[in-house]
């Protein structure tokens, strides 16, 4: 995507003064020298605005430093007091909290999730096996990630929360409860809403009561929470120049946390058991258990995810590479990016937090200075330099791996694999990180990337699918080495269309479909991605966007791909409402493109949010083509254009400016609450 939140140490303890902290870090010169070189190559090179760092060993801070600036505008630079969204990392508090209820007795991890919350609900008979284990260990079948009206701007609208329970009641799951683990948001959600049952607590308040304020943890804020906005590390977005309003991650549960870097690392004590006060001995072990083990997984090899409960790993690379056992949780929001590292054995933490960027780099950067303060303390040998690698040579191919040859599908897509004297081609991998490339035949059932730092086999697993398995080393010079260890694909059947269902298939092949439901405070107003649906049909095959056709007006998920790859799973459901054809996704309605009437091309006009809410999309065609538009919004309302690329030229929540320039074609939408109406002027 892809965590975990920060809280306080110990009511004794007591923190130590920056100053100090300083002094103490100059004592080990060259690991706060090292750090610095790479929260500055992170801010030069790789898309970062501010870096917020720190390292603790047996509780006490012997790094604390920062690089960027909190705020531009008034030249305020970040401090160790600047907050940042901790995304994911958040999983590890609900986590925490949950284990908690465990220690208590008021909770069994094994017994159905259906004991504490008896109105959850699927159209699926197997959601009865789903227990709060699976919720930890992403292994629950659940498709993935509710995301509609998750993330908005200076607005902390409850409705994801509190709609999840009703839109999981029509929904079924992508595989038999426990049967492998994949990365599954809505799981943490369903573990924050069983905590406000169990305790009679909101989800907000729990954390407060028994896990920040007993640890001091002031910094530690939820966005239901009352604190100084202002505390939050500016952010931006790429394409626009002013800073950003405030994120509201209204997924609270399973990326809603803001903490700072301190505090985070502080929260990696209670997670390594130093403080049984806030959770046992027992629930810290049980968290760190490798249950990825339990259901079908990649071999267990050299990687970067192998998931514990809550923990994407529990025996993280490269530190596995030097016997030494290590933990992390990263996690990532639209704007900000967070890792937490923890080496129980040696009691030392770090986390790195960042505005812009990704917790992948954060990762990377905390593996690399944590590496050199294990060597300075003598715990492991020099480090090891990064892994080079020679172009491949090509070997004889053994004809029956041809077999392998065919139809392979992942969440969104199919593809055709076509092996051909010994090679085959592979689109871009890990969202463009590894490119698009040919892959040659080098032995061992393995083909090879063109640079030799990827290899790809097909895996024939005990649930008889076969898979493409992708391990790769990852390189950002200057930041650091990661590896990713995960099947990518899973080969599907040809699935034979009626002549009907065929032709009414082809027919949407191409074909766009515009958010009605997201609010319009929605940062994925900035990402057309998240709002604009593109479909993409094989009818020949019977799929569409990975899924696979059922009837005229029904697609059904077909994907089960352990670790990461299968996650966010979904299904497409088709009826048609006013002559309009719309499509729903993840309980969310997008209305086709052929149904969008053009703009009032004249001086004025104005228009209406319907009484259901839904967002009001325009077409902009020769009458309003360049013209500039200025749009009374009422306070709750708001408005975005996108040309016809589908890219955002302007997003009014986003700039605070209600006027732009409109592209030669493209798109305008109108969003606010029901009755509100906006006054649109063109020139």
């Amino acid at each position: 995507m892809k965590k975990l939140i920060s809280l306080l140490c110990t009511a004794v303890l007591v923190i130590t003064p920056m100053a100090d902290v300083s002094a103490e870090a100059k004592n080990n010169g060259s690991v706060e020298v090292r750090a610095e070189q790479i929260a500055k190559e992170m801010m030069q090179n790789y898309g970062v605005t501010s870096v917020q760092y720190a390292i603790r060993d047996e509780g006490k801070l012997i790094l604390s430093d920062s690089v960027g600036m909190h705020d531009k505008a008034t030249q305020k630079p970040v401090d160790k007091d600047s907050m940042y969204g901790i995304g994911s990392v958040s999983k590890m508090v609900v986590t925490a909290a949950a284990m908690k209820l465990v220690d208590s007795g008021k909770i069994d991890l094994d017994e159905p999730l259906t004991s504490y919350i008896p109105d959850f609900k699927m159209a699926d008979a197997r959601y009865t096996q789903i227990t709060p284990r699976m919720l930890m260990n992403h292994s629950s079948g659940l498709y993935g990630t509710h995301y509609g009206n998750s993330m908005l701007f200076d607005d902390n609208d409850s409705r994801n929360h509190d709609e999840l329970l009703l839109k999981l009641q029509s929904e079924k799951l992508k595989s038999k409860p426990g049967a492998f683990s994949v990365y599954t948001n809505d799981g943490f959600q369903l573990l924050e809403l069983m905590v406000e049952r169990v305790s009679g607590l909101s989800y907000s308040e729990y954390i407060a009561k028994f896990i920040s304020e007993p640890l001091n943890m002031k910094s530690t804020k939820t966005p239901l929470d009352s604190f100084d906005r202002d505390q939050l590390s500016e952010t931006y977005w790429p394409t626009l120049e002013m800073k950003m309003p405030a994120e509201n991650a209204n997924i609270i549960g399973t990326g809603g946390v803001y903490s700072t870097a301190e505090e985070l690392s502080e929260f990696g004590e209670v997670l390594m058991g130093n403080r049984p006060d806030i959770l046992s001995e027992a629930a810290v072990k049980a968290m760190q258990s490798h249950e990825y083990r339990k259901g079908i997984w990649v071999s267990d090899e050299q990687n970067t995810i192998n998931y514990g409960l809550g923990w994407d790993a529990v025996d993280l690379a490269p530190f596995s590479d030097y016997g030494v056992t290590a933990l992390a949780k990263g996690g990532d929001t639209m704007l900000y990016h967070a890792v937490l590292i923890t080496i129980p054995e040696h009691d030392i933490s770090m986390a790195v937090l960042s505005s812009g960027g990704s917790s992948v780099y954060n990762q990377m950067f905390a593996s690399k200075v944590l590496l050199d303060v294990l060597a300075d303390q003598g715990i492991i040998d020099d480090v090891q330099p990064d892994q080079t690698f020679l172009p491949p040579v090509k070997v004889k191919m053994p004809t029956e791996l041809n077999t392998y040859s065919g139809l392979y599908g992942t969440v969104g897509e199919t593809l055709d694999i076509v092996i051909k004297d010994g090679e085959f081609q592979l689109p871009a991998l890990l969202g463009g990180i590894i490119p698009e490339q040919n892959y040659v035949y080098t032995g061992d059932e393995h083909f090879t990337s063109t640079d030799g730092s990827v290899k790809v086999s097909f895996v024939k697993e005990t649930n008889d699918k076969v898979y493409v398995k992708v391990q790769g080393v990852i390189t950002l010079p200057g930041v650091g080495q990661t590896v990713m260890n995960t099947y990518d694909y899973q080969k599907l059947e040809h699935n034979a269309l009626d002549a009907t269902t065929k032709e009414k298939w082809k027919a949407r092949n191409g074909a766009k479909y515009y958010a009605l439901d997201e609010k319009i405070t929605s940062i994925f107003y900035l990402l057309p991605s998240m709002l604009i649906k593109n479909l993409s049909v094989d009818a020949e095959k019977g799929y569409a966007n990975g899924t696979q056709i059922i009837d005229t007006n029904n697609s059904e998920n077909v994907v089960q791909i352990p670790v990461m790859n299968g996650r966010d799973t979904f299904d497409l459901q088709f009826y048609t409402k006013s002559g309009a054809e719309i499509l729903i996704q993840d309980g969310q309605e997008y209305i086709a493109e052929d149904a969008i009437t053009p703009i009032y091309g004249g001086k004025k006009g104005m228009t209406t949010i319907p009484a259901n809410g839904q967002a009001r999309w325009y077409a902009i065609d020769a009458r309003s083509a360049n013209k500039s538009v200025t749009v009374n919004s009422p306070n709750s309302g708001g408005y975005a254009v996108y040309d016809e690329k589908g890219e955002v030229v302007h997003f009014s929540v986003a700039t605070g400016q209600q006027s732009t320039q409109l592209p030669k074609s493209g798109f305008i939408v109108f969003g606010g609450d029901a009755g509100d109406l906006f006054q649109i002027e063109l020139k």
